[in-house]
């Protein structure tokens, strides 16, 4: 099934946890590679959606606060590098919005 094109890929999200050094679990490094900064965190919002919302999604499990998703797939950066990804997005029981929830590397797809 396809996610809606409208949605919700929080600010935050990318500009205070996955561009941003974690010392543990770290995403920033991994972006930088396929060219994704802080400087252009609007791309990668892009990117997430035109790239990866186009795809299917397939539901994983009903939690208490909605439906989980994963979307697996290439994403490719301003610089031209594919990143293949794995991502996670939620339907809100309350709410039903659907919102981005995390991404990280596909390690058993690459």
């Amino acid at each position: 099934m396809k996610l809606p094109h409208n949605t919700l890929i929080a600010p935050e999200k990318l500009t205070k946890y996955l561009l941003v050094f974690q010392p543990k679990d770290d995403k920033s490094r991994w972006l930088a590679g396929a060219g994704y900064r802080m400087n252009n965190w609007l791309q990668l919002a892009q990117d997430l959606r035109n790239q990866l919302l186009s795809l299917d999604a397939e539901f994983i499990e009903e939690t208490r606060f909605g439906e989980m998703y994963e979307i697996c797939g290439p994403l490719t950066g301003p610089n031209g590098k594919t990143l293949k990804v794995r991502s996670y997005w939620m339907r809100e029981t309350e709410t039903r919005e659907t919102k981005f929830i995390t991404m990280f590397p596909d390690k058993e797809r690459i």
